[in-house]
């Protein structure tokens, strides 16, 4: 576990090095990794991608249509939230086509090797990457204190994209609306929801099937990582509120 600050590291427990599966965390990866190819121009938000009438900003906000796997679309873009593995890989491969580069070596070319995270994809973009907590912590404290991106388009991708859609997140349950940026989960009116109730509504991250994850909060400005070893069930739901309601708690005295 590891508590950062927009200064950095403010605490930790645990392992520090350890190397797990991210799992879904690296969906947060995969985004930066995006952003930083629009923000230096080589693509925009806009540009095509996915299924017909899809668009780089739509798969970043699983609002492409694509189901949760599979590349045959399910509803039209931009009517629903439907959480889509699939729609991230596609993002590695819009990238790949874009650069010319195998995606894990753009992924680390343009965030893990410029913020010395030492983590390695292994497999796919939306769920591949594999690391400890120091890495998370790397990318938790670049959130609250950006080095590599426009503050304003951090912003963008940290607020909602594409209001007002009803969807399910895995795991936890269905909610109308899904609040959702540009590839970060945006706490807002959930409830329940995996992070504490004393979390601000603009609280974003993820977090993973493997037990991982990783939020920050933007009003509280503290960012907190965990890697648990085990795999995402209804314990999460009952503990991780609990651990980040002390983290601010303690933050806050």
């Amino acid at each position: 576990m590891a508590v950062v600050g927009p200064e950095g590291l403010r605490s930790r427990h645990g392992s520090f090095y350890t190397v797990v599966r991210w799992a879904s965390v690296t969906k947060l990866f995969t985004a930066y990794s995006v952003l930083i190819g629009v923000e230096s121009g080589r693509w925009s938000l806009d540009d095509a991608a996915g299924p017909q009438g899809s668009t780089v900003r739509h798969l970043l906000a699983h609002a492409s249509g694509l189901p949760f796997e599979g590349r045959t679309p399910i509803t039209p873009p931009g009517r629903r939230r439907i959480y889509s593995n699939t729609g991230f890989d596609l993002l590695g491969e819009f990238v790949s086509e874009k650069t010319g580069k195998v995606f894990a070596d753009y992924l680390k070319d343009s965030v893990l090797g410029p913020l010395g995270i030492e983590a390695e994809l292994r497999g796919r973009p939306s769920e591949g990457l594999v690391g400890g907590v120091i890495g998370m912590a790397r990318l938790a404290t670049e959130l609250l204190k950006t080095t590599l991106l426009n503050p304003t388009l951090l912003e963008k991708a940290t607020t909602v994209t594409f209001p007002n859609l009803p969807g399910m997140l895995p795991g936890v349950g269905r909610f109308d609306p899904l609040e959702w940026g540009l590839g970060f989960e945006i706490k807002g009116t959930k409830s329940p929801h995996w992070t504490g109730q004393t979390n601000s509504p603009e609280t974003f991250g993820h977090f993973g099937g493997s037990g991982a994850f990783l939020w920050v909060d933007p009003v509280a400005r503290i960012g907190l990582c965990v890697q648990t070893g085990r795999e995402f069930g209804p314990w999460a739901l009952e503990s991780w509120p609990i651990l980040s309601d002390a983290v601010l708690a303690e933050a806050s005295d």
